[in-house]
């Protein structure tokens, strides 16, 4: 992948990650999670919880609007980009994931003065509550990253020729002109034009 696919995925693993959290206390503590995760260390949580997942609807939002956008001024539907494949994808966002979740544990447990958990209980819970989230994750980079760079691909194209078309020749205005006795009738088309039709003016004598 680039470097933008790379920064993107990591990214995306860390808001990820939140969410996967989540599911991993709500399946070890039950009702007790919300109660475990508002208080102590973990204090900052459920603030985190909801900033991460408003930027992963903002990412989403943002790349139908781009779709969308490219589709209306190609005037067709946008292919899909290549992109690395989906198992790929999936083993990276997943390993991303696992590893934030358990540099978090950890620091949370010093933070506050707490035992930290074992690499067992953190490798089980950690693939319990990331695994199933890193299946979405990694779909939803699969289709921004194949949809949007293809869809923004399009909208260069589609920008890039918006001024020939402003500006393209083939539109002549009269303009009637008196001088001396006589009138003369000029084209107002660009100079590309007259130098290829025919003559500028046309003399009517009085």
């Amino acid at each position: 992948m680039t470097a933008k696919r790379v920064w993107l995925a990591i990214g995306l693993a860390v808001i990820a990650s939140q969410a996967g959290h989540l599911l991993a206390y709500q399946l070890r503590f039950g009702a007790a999670a919300h109660q475990i995760q508002s208080s102590g260390a973990h204090l900052y949580f459920s603030g985190l919880v909801r900033a991460s997942l408003g930027v992963a609807a903002m990412l989403i939002l943002s790349g139908v609007f781009v779709v969308g956008l490219a589709r209306i001024l190609s005037g067709r539907p946008i292919r899909a980009d290549s992109t690395p494949p989906f198992l790929r994808l999936l083993a990276a966002m997943f390993t991303l994931q696992l590893a934030w979740f358990a540099g978090q544990e950890v620091v949370e447990a010093l933070v506050a003065g707490a035992p930290v958990t074992s690499a067992a209980d953190l490798l089980l819970w950690g693939t319990l509550g990331q695994l199933p989230v890193a299946l979405v994750a990694a779909a939803g980079l699969q289709w921004l990253l194949a949809r949007v760079e293809a869809a923004i691909t399009e909208i260069r194209i589609a920008l890039a020729s918006i001024p020939s078309q402003l500006f393209s020749p083939g539109i002549a205005i009269p303009i009637w002109i008196h001088a001396g006795r006589a009138w003369i009738l000029r084209s107002a088309a660009g100079a590309s034009l007259a130098k290829r039709g025919p003559p500028s003016f046309v003399r009517f004598s009085s």
